[in-house]
């Protein structure tokens, strides 16, 4: 009988795919009200960051040393700075709404760069094997051990604070999590047997990765990125805030904390309006990675 079944459908990667997206979305249709709240707080953040030219009530880099320190007027009708100004007389609203662009897309950038690098490497190291293996895993046990606020210091602090640099600090920092769970998924998707069927069938090692293992990787992808994309968001403030990340005329939210750290006792929204963002944005997003990881992934919780 067994030289009458059937072999594993070639779609089997494609089957695994869409069954990953239909859990998501099916999952998040319900979802918590937690969950919902901090979907409904992270795309209000994205859309304020994404519309903030429309947004702003004054040039965010325009300096008036008149209205230097200026409390907050609130949103009345006769409001002119909404949150007050700040030690050069720049209106806070609206440096808060590019410094949260600038936090975004940096990080977001960040995550990307980190999956796309983290997630090759593991793949090769995980087909490969043999020394290939070790020296990849060298690398990323030499990456682990160092603190990562440390390294993204000192690759900033080398390598210049351009905007692209910060980029590939924030997102090489700490690879090494993809490479790891990627290599573990590729190894324990290599001994399963619709891909040992697909080798024996003549399939080409890249048509088995392509179409069998990588398919299987998208749900753990998923979750650790965007656990990830929290800890990306305050390693690029802490980056700001010491000085070596996003440089002025631009601004972040870290940034924006750093310079308001002298006024907290006369001022304290200097720095306590962009600190809360940054909160706002941390805890929305470790909610959502955490909702996540219990839905596409339930092995690791239980």
């Amino acid at each position: 009988m067994s030289d009458l079944q059937l072999p594993p459908s070639r779609f089997d990667g494609a089957v695994r795919l869409h069954s990953t997206v239909h859990g998501f979305c099916a999952g998040i249709a319900r979802a918590p009200i937690s969950v919902l709240a901090a979907c409904c707080v992270l795309v209000a953040l994205i859309a304020f960051a994404t519309f903030a030219p429309l947004l702003v009530t004054h040039d965010w880099t325009q300096q008036s040393l008149l209205a230097r320190l200026s409390a907050p007027d609130g949103f009345g009708l006769q409001a002119v700075h909404i949150l007050g100004t700040d030690y050069l007389g720049r209106d806070v609203y609206s440096r808060l709404l590019y410094a949260t662009r600038t936090t975004l897309v940096i990080s977001g950038l960040g995550v990307c760069i980190g999956v796309l690098v983290g997630a090759t490497i593991g793949l090769i190291s995980g087909i490969a094997r043999g020394w290939i293996d070790n020296i990849i895993m060298l690398i990323v046990d030499a990456n682990t051990a160092i603190p990562l606020t440390l390294l993204a210091m000192a690759a900033a602090a080398f390598l210049g604070s351009s905007p692209l640099m910060l980029v590939l600090v924030v997102g090489l920092a700490d690879f090494g999590s993809y490479v790891r769970i990627v290599r573990a998924e590729v190894m324990s998707t290599n001994r399963r047997p619709f891909v040992e069927a697909a080798r024996s069938l003549g399939a080409s090692p890249v048509r088995v990765a392509a179409l069998h293992i990588l398919p299987n990787l998208v749900s753990p992808i998923i979750v650790l990125a965007t656990i990830n994309f929290s800890h990306v968001v305050i390693l690029e403030s802490a980056l700001s805030f010491l000085g070596v990340g996003v440089q002025p005329p631009s601004t972040s939210l870290g940034q924006m904390v750093g310079e308001g750290r002298n006024y907290l006792i006369s001022h304290w929204w200097l720095a306590a309006i962009p600190a809360a963002v940054i909160v706002m944005i941390t805890m929305t997003i470790s909610t959502l990675g955490d909702y996540l990881r219990d839905l596409l992934d339930p092995d690791q919780t239980k």
